[in-house]
């Protein structure tokens, strides 16, 4: 049977003889060089990388966005599926509109907003809530322009919504589908281009246009002065969204290749703008013909506008 000092670690001794020899020797636990590690680290981060965290993301959101990933999801023929596209709250949806309004210089939409959680339930309601105010704020806006005039009978264009939401609902989600596509095919040609999936450049897309709601009602004043100072105001605000979410996507291409990208994407967004306010609110005035009024003794008088 062994002895009880063979059961003893020859380690365990030999520190208790260091401790012994010198009283003022202090020991380090197994756990210490990690934090030590860790910390040297943190000192050695540079300090610009911060900003650049936040426009591409950091280890720990992609590990995180690993992991959601590995999470195993609802076959995308079940209801569960689509729910989780549906899955956010008044306060999400208030901060994503507040982002979008009021963007911040050198903060990436998706990143500070959309990444955590993207949605279609917020694109899709200011994509309906748009094409409703176009559409009636063009039949007000044709109605005050022709008020006054006899010759002239207010009859509602309900082909105007019916226009509307077929305008703006393809370009929610055409222009998303195509640069989707395209950043994909420049991501297999780039290794530093960075990648958006389709639901998160759809809710950037769908965001970016709740500025024009308020802007379509302020589109009923018969100025048109005003009218194109308040498209260019909304322009500048939802493109600079746009611009300030793709540009550190593209920006590692090629020179040409990014600012043809991002030139394209502000030159479609300027055309929905413009077409909007061209075709609903500036549109021609037509020459009402002058209504036939059938006299008493048998003639018919035609009355001059």
């Amino acid at each position: 049977m062994a002895a009880v000092d063979d059961l003893k670690f020859q380690e365990f001794d030999d520190a208790a003889n260091l401790l012994a020899a010198n009283p003022d020797a202090t020991t380090i636990s197994i756990d210490e060089p990690a934090e030590i590690s860790k910390n040297q680290h943190g000192r050695l981060q540079e300090p610009g990388r911060e900003e650049d965290d936040e426009l591409l993301g950091t280890d720990d959101s992609d590990k995180t966005e690993l992991l959601a990933g590995q999470k195993k999801s609802a076959p995308f023929w079940t209801f569960e599926y689509y729910q989780t596209f549906f899955d956010v709250d008044t306060y999400q949806v208030l901060d994503r509109i507040k982002g979008s309004v009021f963007p911040v210089p050198g903060k990436n939409f998706v990143r500070l907003y959309i990444r955590s959680n993207p949605d279609l339930y917020g694109p899709f309601w200011i994509c309906a809530t748009l094409v409703f105010t176009i559409a009636v704020s063009g039949n007000l806006s044709n109605f005050f322009m022709h008020l006054g005039k006899p010759t002239y009978h207010y009859v509602p264009e309900f082909r105007k919504v019916s226009i509307a939401a077929t305008t703006i609902y393809a370009y929610a989600w055409l222009v998303p589908l195509a640069l989707w596509g395209f950043l994909m095919w420049r991501n297999s040609k780039v290794m530093n281009i960075v990648s958006y999936s389709f639901l998160e450049i759809v809710c950037v897309y769908g965001y970016s246009l709740f500025v024009y709601i308020p802007t379509a009602i302020l589109w009923i004043i018969p100025q048109k002065v005003v009218r194109w100072v308040l498209v260019m105001f909304s322009l500048c605000l939802s493109g600079s969204v746009l611009v300030m979410t793709f540009w550190p996507a593209v920006r590692d291409d090629n020179r040409r290749i990014a600012l043809a990208t991002v030139g394209t994407i502000v030159l479609l967004h300027a055309l929905l703008a413009v077409g909007c306010l061209a075709y609903f609110f500036d549109a021609p005035e037509l020459d009402f013909p002058a209504p036939i009024i059938p006299a008493h003794n048998g003639t018919t008088v035609i009355t001059k506008s």
